[in-house]
């Protein structure tokens, strides 16, 4: 058997280059900025279905109203609420014995939002931020910034 000595001082020295790093920093550089605002309009469109759940709750929660009184005027579901949604205030923007406008308006990430829902289940997107499109026509919410529902 023999015994194999290696020298480590034998050895060429290891490590990156200048330009191995710098490519590298240019890489995530580049992946950082392509996928930054791709993860930001993601955690929006994630929080859009707080707003689009809450009115469809409120929506039948009114139909049962009109059916148990022929009227929905006095329902809770018209009153404010500015504390069930982190991202959205619920409210009636009108409200008579036949009909009602529930809309839920965006509040602090979600500022600029506004989508809408009546007595016949029409749905709008009563008005959106900057840099997103309304669909057309505007009988849908709009889930995407393209206007896509």
């Amino acid at each position: 058997m023999s015994a194999r000595v290696t020298s480590f001082q034998s050895r060429p020295a290891q490590g990156f280059t200048l330009i191995e790093v710098m490519v590298t920093v240019a890489i995530i550089g580049i992946l950082a900025a392509v996928a930054l605002p791709s993860y930001k309009a993601y955690v929006v469109r994630g929080k859009i279905p707080e707003a689009t759940a809450g009115l469809a709750t409120r929506q039948v929660r009114l139909e049962q109203f009109f059916q148990d009184r022929r009227t929905y005027v006095g329902s809770a579901d018209c009153n404010s609420d500015t504390s069930s949604s982190k991202y959205f205030n619920f409210s009636c923007s009108s409200s008579s014995a036949s009909a009602f406008v529930l809309q839920a308006v965006g509040k602090d990430s979600m500022a600029g939002f506004t989508y809408t829902v009546n007595e016949a289940g029409v749905k709008t997107s009563a008005a959106l931020p900057s840099g997103w499109t309304t669909p057309s026509p505007n009988t849908c919410w709009a889930l995407k910034q393209d206007g896509s529902c």
